[in-house]
């Protein structure tokens, strides 16, 4: 990740982390992305770890982000767009509470901005169940093995939204 004073930093837990880092990678405004695994209560979690749902982390993507270029609103709008937020522990055919929906908040402003942004969209009408997403605190954040950066990217394979 990136050191410039004026970035700040968002992560979002929205199943599995190889598609929500691609879709976040592709927005202008972005300056980085990783993958790892927070939430839970192991020091330097293992994929193999988290795996076995006993960790109690989320796969995570952390961004790095320039607020000049593009607002926490909008990485709140990209998040909910590309994943379904009404489930618990899923997303598709994975399984888990690493696979959760998640808000890990790093600032009050951010919290109000995640939980104001969930409540409207829950009286949108838009899903048909209430929005599951957790907000939280930001944990500590380990980043995944390397084979788990920009996967889909290294692959050549593009996100179907």
């Amino acid at each position: 990740m990136e050191n410039d004073k004026n970035l700040q930093t968002a992560m979002f837990a929205a199943g599995c982390f190889w598609g929500v880092e691609q879709t976040f990678r592709e927005l202008p405004g972005v300056v980085s992305t990783e993958v790892g695994y927070t939430g839970g209560t192991v020091k330097n979690p293992t994929y193999e770890q988290v795996c076995t749902s006993r960790t109690g982390h989320a796969e995570t993507v952390r961004i790095q982000y320039d607020p000049t270029k593009i607002s926490y609103d909008k990485l709140l709008e990209t998040f909910f767009a590309n994943h379904n937020p009404t489930t618990v522990d899923r997303q598709g055919p994975d399984v888990g509470p690493q696979y959760r929906s998640a808000i890990f908040y790093e600032n009050a402003e951010q919290e109000a901005a995640a939980k104001a942004y969930k409540e409207k969209l829950d009286k949108s009408g838009k899903f048909h169940s209430p929005i599951a997403t957790q907000i939280v605190p930001a944990q500590d954040f380990f980043r995944a093995e390397e084979y788990h950066q920009q996967y889909l990217e290294k692959r050549g394979q593009k996100v179907c939204h």
